[in-house]
């Protein structure tokens, strides 16, 4: 299901991407942001052509497939994989050498030195 969901969602931006280049500019692009009027800069209303119909639907395609992918993906990673199993049955390191002074300083005389290892 993972595979199917993922082939299908590299179909759709692949197709998706060939529709998006296919269809007309605009005309400046970045460059008519210059001093034009309005409806230059935003574009003018167009009539509903076949290429701008299949980019709604192959977008509307892509953000589907990518929520069901999210959410396939997510209970497949819910398993342990094996480098956490083996991470789990590996014992904790014991520490060797104590970390402070193991015996009490005497009454009435200095603490003992700190030990070094």
């Amino acid at each position: 299901m993972y595979y199917l969901l993922l082939s299908l969602l590299v179909i759709d931006g692949l197709l998706l991407a060939a529709v998006v280049l296919m269809q007309a500019g605009q005309g400046g692009g970045l460059a008519s942001l210059g001093g034009s009027a309005p409806e230059k800069v935003l574009g003018g209303r167009q009539a509903t052509t076949l290429l701008t119909q299949m980019t709604w639907v192959l977008g509307g395609g892509l953000m589907v497939l990518s929520l069901l992918l999210s959410i396939v993906s997510s209970n497949r990673a819910a398993g342990v994989s094996e480098v956490q199993q083996q991470l789990r049955q590996q014992q904790a390191p014991v520490p060797t050498a104590p970390l402070g002074p193991t015996t009490p300083p005497a009454e009435g005389g200095a603490p003992p030195a700190p030990v070094t290892p």
